[in-house]
């Protein structure tokens, strides 16, 4: 396959100037603002509204913009960053253990196997700090200390505590302290919230010089089916990532990737969709007509000890149900976490406790029976520490699991086994959070700036709240201060009308196909495809036939999809049928990037590329930039750009979590 490809102007990517701790201070002080009277005059769509999108909101629209905010939930309290469970990172060092902002940054960096960028990553560890105290203020009640002070634990690839946590539930009371600041602003008529409304499309408008801006989008509203216009200065996208190619993971089903898609067609770079990241604490698949996946939190892992049989016999043993985890004694235990990474032992970073889970259960060493789980015991921590306080850290987890599987984890190990739960890939932004199209602005999982290859646990609420509250509102005046002169938009502009006219085309082929497969069936498959050859474990062999098999399934949903009943009114199959036509081509673009990098880095494994431990071997001298796909028509082969990533603050080596 030939790929055309090209290396990226560095001054694309708007670094400032000056010692990377001094780049964020000076860009605030030498930025363009936007006064009062005029932020009344402009207008901005922020779709989404998770952690990203609903503290954006919150936050421009108390500074005096006028705010539409479109979710495709009932309320944006339903956002998906409600299901975040173990926490969130910041630079306090309240432990006094040896944190800093700088070793936030190095971890980030580590963690994301040397694929970010240094200025984007120090600045979220920066700002990290000032998201805690933002959230004290708002009322999240994070769990404290016996005197009151705020209480921190471990997550994977750190050797510090650092992460501020409510219990299991940390993205929910985060989402609802956003929440009270987001309706706040409604009520005071800042923002307008847009609920059960998708967005379809990004409309583009030339300027005055002939530079095309986003300037609106098109949606679809669920309760009526209705296609509506809304126009705007600026839009922002905080729609979250696209694991859902997968049709299982940890997501919520309606998670989607279809705002990026469409971004991306109308110009936005889609960077590094290779790096997927499969979190190693869910509860295993347990049947074929299964929808999503459970994560169990990473905080589990604080305590938690993860662990297989040493001996085959007991293994096989486990899998036919003849003997009970608690039948094997201490010394026939593998806590091969431990064994093999002692300096970080259980708290190694997503990707390199995923693949080594994998490894055991190749090996044979599974646990239930399907031969596809590794056991997180909590027998230790309880003998330490006593039942009542291992409820009082991890019991509405506890409790999910039990209801879940009908197994007691005070009594009995847990059952887990790794699977897709977030994207670091995304739509490319520069340092200011803007895409590669003018006035389009991507936050929080939706663009690809901060994780590298890998992200690390806990660093998903950070960035999404780091870039909602304390750098978007910086960065967008940068960008409106040249707008306050252009009117406001008619939604009657031509552009508005094509793209509309667009959209109706496709949802009438869609609805015309009347074929004998349900979308989910054909979902299903995708995630098969996806799973087998872009999943954990990558080799060349395996992508090449996944690009031909994602042909097959486009093919398929367009001969046999079924969408029953109208598109002018309430149509779920219709709506997941537009999406999972975006999963396809997301699939594909996955698929595309991991065949090009042949290398193995942080969430990518290419089986070629490993070292003798069995560990990912990198290739910096050909693979350390950021992949940023360039659409190029349907069907089409899109074109390369390549952003390469220079390190001068910090050392790119091997990483290492055994000593």
């Amino acid at each position: 396959m030939d790929i055309k490809s090209t290396i990226l102007d560095p001054a694309l990517s708007r670094i400032p100037e000056g010692d990377l701790a001094d780049k964020w201070t000076n860009y605030k002080a030498h930025q363009k603002l936007v006064n009062p009277s005029n932020k009344r005059r402009l207008d901005i769509i922020i779709v989404g509204s998770g952690l990203a999108g609903a503290s954006a909101a919150a936050t421009l629209g108390e500074m005096g913009f006028n705010v539409k905010c479109f979710c495709i939930q009932d309320s944006a309290r339903r956002a998906h960053s409600i299901a975040a469970q173990g926490g969130i990172n910041a630079a306090k060092n309240y432990q006094n253990d040896g944190d800093s902002i700088y070793r936030l940054f190095y971890d980030t960096i580590k963690g994301g196997d040397y694929r970010a960028r240094e200025a984007n990553v120090y600045r979220l560890a920066e700002v990290s700090n000032n998201i805690i105290d933002q959230c004290v203020a708002a009322g999240v009640p994070f769990a404290r200390e016996y005197g009151g002070t705020l209480a921190n634990r471990s997550f994977g690839g750190a050797q510090v505590s650092r992460t501020f946590y409510a219990k299991g539930q940390t993205g929910q009371q985060l989402l609802l302290g956003c929440y009270s600041a987001l309706m706040r602003q409604v009520n005071k008529g800042t923002v307008k919230m847009y609920t059960r409304h998708e967005m379809l499309d990004v409309v583009l408008v030339k300027d005055e010089q002939g530079v095309e801006r986003a300037r609106g989008i098109i949606v679809r509203d669920f309760v009526t089916g209705k296609i509506e216009r809304y126009a705007a200065h600026a839009v922002v996208i905080g729609t979250g990532g696209y694991g859902n190619a997968y049709f299982l993971s940890t997501n919520a089903m309606s998670c989607n990737g279809s705002a990026a898609i469409q971004c991306y067609h109308k110009g936005a770079w889609f960077a590094n969709p290779c790096y997927a990241q499969i979190h190693p604490t869910c509860i295993p698949v347990h049947g074929e007509i299964q929808s999503k996946l459970t994560l169990m939190s990473e905080s589990l892992r604080n305590d938690g000890r993860i662990w297989v049989p040493k001996k085959l016999e007991d293994a096989k043993k486990l899998q036919k149900g003849e003997i009970k985890p608690t039948d094997i004694a201490e010394e026939d235990r593998d806590y091969y976490l431990e064994r093999r990474y002692p300096a970080f032992g259980n708290l190694v970073p997503r990707d390199v406790a995923s693949r080594a889970a994998k490894e055991r259960c190749d090996k044979g060493f599974g646990v239930n029976a399907t031969g596809l789980a590794v056991f997180l015991d909590f027998s230790d921590a309880i003998k330490r520490l006593g039942k009542d306080v291992v409820a009082d850290k991890y019991g509405n987890l506890f409790q999910m699991y039990q209801k879940i599987t009908d197994q007691n984890p005070y009594e009995t190990p847990m059952m887990i086994y790794p699977a897709i739960h977030y994207t670091m890939g995304g739509i490319w932004v520069d340092y200011e959070l803007q895409t590669s199209v003018k006035g389009l602005f991507a936050i929080g999982e939706a663009n690809f700036s901060d994780h590298g290859a890998n992200r690390l646990g806990a660093s998903a609420l950070m960035q999404g709240l780091a870039d909602g509250y304390f750098v978007l509102p910086y960065t967008i005046q940068n960008y409106l201060a040249d707008q306050i002169q252009v009117p406001r938009f008619s939604t009657d502009l031509p552009e508005f009308e094509e793209a509309e006219k667009a959209l109706k085309s496709k949802i009438d082929r869609i609805m015309k196909v009347q074929g004998s497969r349900t979308v989910d069936s054909i979902h299903k498959e995708l995630g098969h495809i996806m799973w087998e050859h872009v999943g954990m474990g990558r080799t060349k062999e395996g992508l090449t036939e996944a690009l031909t098999l994602l042909k097959g399934i486009r093919e398929t949903f367009w001969k046999e999809v079924y969408v029953p009943g109208t598109a002018d009114t309430l149509n779920v199959e219709l709506d997941k049928a537009l999406r999972l036509l975006d999963f396809i081509e997301i699939g594909e673009l996955m698929a595309l990037d991991a065949l090009n990098r042949e290398e193995s880095c942080g969430g990518h494994f290419r089986e070629e590329h490993q070292t003798q431990e069995g560990e990912a071997l990198r290739h910096d001298d050909d693979y350390s930039y950021v992949s940023c796909w360039k659409y190029t028509g349907e069907n089409q082969t899109p074109d390369l750009l390549k952003e390469e990533l220079n390190y001068k603050y910090i050392k790119v080596q091997t990483r290492n979590y055994k000593n």
